[in-house]
């Protein structure tokens, strides 16, 4: 069997420190420095409104879409806060997740790490 190549960081805090100091680094290190084949992080929760409110995430969100980290939210989160037209704006792919997260998580190709 073959090692896991996909990261899938699934950011539901709302902490602007865990944002930085693990979601964010952590991502865009892992796809900087091909630590896994591919990479992607999934908005999800109250995530999605700390992010639209504040510019020096935004700013990493930028670096990690010039990196190539693919960027999806949950549209119900988003929605429900407002925010959906924002992280579209951003270049985040806005969906439902649910049944996306489940495929996620029953691939053995993929590793799936909440913060």
């Amino acid at each position: 069997m073959s090692q896991p190549n996909k990261l899938v960081v699934v950011w539901t805090n709302g902490d602007r420190e865990v944002a930085i100091r693990m979601a964010f680094m952590y991502t865009l290190n892992s796809k900087l420095k091909e630590w896994w084949n591919e990479v992607s992080l999934i908005v999800w929760g109250p995530s999605a409104k700390l992010l639209e409110e504040d510019t020096t995430l935004q700013e990493y969100i930028k670096k990690m879409k010039n990196a190539g980290v693919e960027l999806l939210a949950c549209k119900a989160c988003s929605d429900s806060y407002g925010v959906s037209e924002s992280l579209e704006n951003m270049g985040i792919v806005v969906k439902y997740m649910g049944l996306g997260l489940t495929s996620y998580l029953k691939d053995d190709n993929t590793r799936v790490i909440t913060v």
